[in-house]
């Protein structure tokens, strides 16, 4: 039998990432078990318009060999425990509108794909799971079945012994629901029976109890709850007006990491470099600011590091960019910054739901909007610059409904135009924009997946109009930088990595060199 691996290699010369077609069948054609049917939510249904097809690929680096029988047998009482994974998206034929989850009898052989792969005869094996991963990225998930699979991949990279590649289409839950549903199917190595800490963000307390004497206190308090709404309103007024300018024709300026023509379907190359969380925490307390901030700000700067490589006129000039300036005045590039809106069911509801089966669907699924972040595209004398304006841009995001807005907008538009104005609308505005950015806090210990214990995880999309994902996620001590490039407008991503890498290291000395290492806690 031919390979997987070898079947993704010689799909190689296909453009484009194109759906699996497949026949439509009424609700009645497929082997259904007895549960209730469960419709397709408004967002998810925009991930399965043919220009929207989104999928979720996360790269789960291991630290030993993998021995798939063990994984098959846990995967049976965790991740199948879960109704979206053992359901189809189903199409009634007599009525396109009409889509339902709707579960089904699985078989798992058909989800875990285990490539035959002859170590001896790779070059670089480093190069062969991100070839690997790029070829994958040209194909869809078969909707005949559940959409998701796991491919077993036992080659030693630089930074792990096996790699496993869990591929899930976003219609089946955000990426904050799905790599909480991942770690809830995990636990620490340390303690098999606990499941992974996750950090929290601490809550200032409410002021209350006032005295007598506190009543002018009291009233400033209320006073200054007001105004903020009131400052909330004005931004967000703002906001959504330059949303709706962006979708009807407000385009950031031209660079060379723009997104090309038919990006949405084109191939993604998906990278990553692993750097020292406590570098970025260093960052944070000397600055009081949060670890996004500090990513963010990272980002801003290496973007600002490569553009004016890339801005570089002549070879000659390319020696000779960090201290020549070659970017253009007054760059606009924005973000997507992705926003997670829900009131999360948290890992250990998850695995309660797992473990007893579902009582209730709240808190799944697609619920997240997102804002648009400028970022500010320039060579600074001071590194410090770039987190303390990526600091102010999204304290002032912050104090806004735009996020909320989006959601509500794509869900009315949905409802009342249908699934194409709703797709075409969000495509316009990952279009106009330049970059798609999401930050995911992971585990604070040592994991282990179904029996194997994990190195870190790097999770990434593909199937976006944008032409630039960047995910940071933190595992442990490390924090893992993901990119997904469209090869037309960013063909050298591992450069991109060294500038955010160097980025950090600049910005941590700045730190250590003025003595701010004393508000370090």
């Amino acid at each position: 039998m031919k390979s997987l691996a070898t079947e993704l290699r010689n799909r190689s010369s296909e453009p484009c990432l194109k759906p699996i077609e497949t026949k439509r069948k009424t609700i009645e054609e497929y082997e259904t078990v007895a549960v209730e049917e469960e419709p397709l939510s408004p967002t998810a249904r925009l991930f399965h318009d043919a220009n929207f097809n989104v999928h979720v690929v996360v790269i789960i680096a291991l630290d030993t060999r993998i021995s798939p029988q063990p994984i098959k047998d846990k995967l049976v009482h965790t991740l199948l425990k879960h109704p979206r994974f053992t359901s189809l998206m189903v199409v009634d034929e007599e009525n396109l509108a009409d889509m339902k989850w709707v579960q089904t009898k699985i078989d798992l052989d058909q989800h875990i794909i285990v490539p035959e792969v002859d170590e001896t005869q790779l070059e670089s094996p480093d190069k062969f799971v991100e070839d690997y991963i790029y070829n994958l990225t040209k194909t869809s998930l078969d909707r005949t079945k559940p959409l998701w699979d796991l491919h077993l991949v036992n080659v030693k990279t630089r930074d792990a012994e096996a790699v496993a590649l869990l591929r899930v289409h976003h219609s089946l839950g955000d990426g904050t629901s799905l790599i909480s549903l991942l770690l809830a199917c995990t636990r620490q190595t340390a303690d098999e029976l606990k499941l992974p800490t996750i950090p929290t963000k601490k809550r200032r307390p409410t002021p209350s109890g006032y005295s007598t004497k506190e009543e002018s206190f009291k009233l400033w308090h209320y006073l200054a709850v007001i105004w903020l709404f009131i400052r909330m309103i004005g931004n967000t007024l703002v906001d959504v007006l330059m949303f709706i300018i962006t979708v009807i024709f407000l385009k950031d300026t031209k660079t060379p990491i723009n997104t090309v023509p038919d990006s949405e379907s084109r191939v993604r190359r998906i990278v990553h470099r692993i750097i020292d969380l406590d570098d970025l925490k260093l960052v944070k307390n000397a600055m009081n600011m949060t670890i996004n901030d500090v990513a963010l700000g990272i980002t801003q700067a290496g973007l600002s590091k490569y553009l004016n490589r890339r801005y570089a006129v002549d070879e000659e000039d390319k020696g000779d960019t960090e201290r020549n300036n070659n970017l253009p005045k007054n760059i606009r590039l924005r973000s997507c910054l992705v926003i997670n809106l829900r009131p999360s069911a948290g890992i250990e509801d998850l695995a309660d739901m797992m473990e007893k089966g579902p009582k209730e669907k709240r808190g799944w699924g697609n619920w997240f909007g997102y804002v648009l972040l400028p970022f500010k595209i320039a060579l600074r004398d001071d590194p410090l610059d770039y987190v303390k304006e990526a600091k102010a841009t999204v304290d002032r995001k912050k104090r806004s409904f735009e996020a909320l807005y989006t959601l509500i907008m794509a869900e009315v538009l949905i409802k009342i135009f249908g699934i194409k104005v709703a797709t075409a609308v969000t495509v316009r505005v990952f279009s106009n924009a330049t970059v798609c950015f999401s930050n995911v806090v992971g585990p604070q210990e040592e994991i282990g997946f179904c029996g194997h214990p994990i190195s870190y995880l790097a999770p990434s999309i593909y199937g976006q109009p944008s032409a630039l994902m960047i995910n940071f996620q933190s595992y442990i001590d490390k924090m893992i930088i993901v990119v997904a490039v469209d090869e037309g407008a960013i063909p050298d991503p591992q450069q991109l990595l060294d500038d955010f890498e160097n980025s950090l290291h600049l910005i941590k000395e700045a730190v250590l060199e003025r003595g701010l290492v004393k508000n370090l806690k």
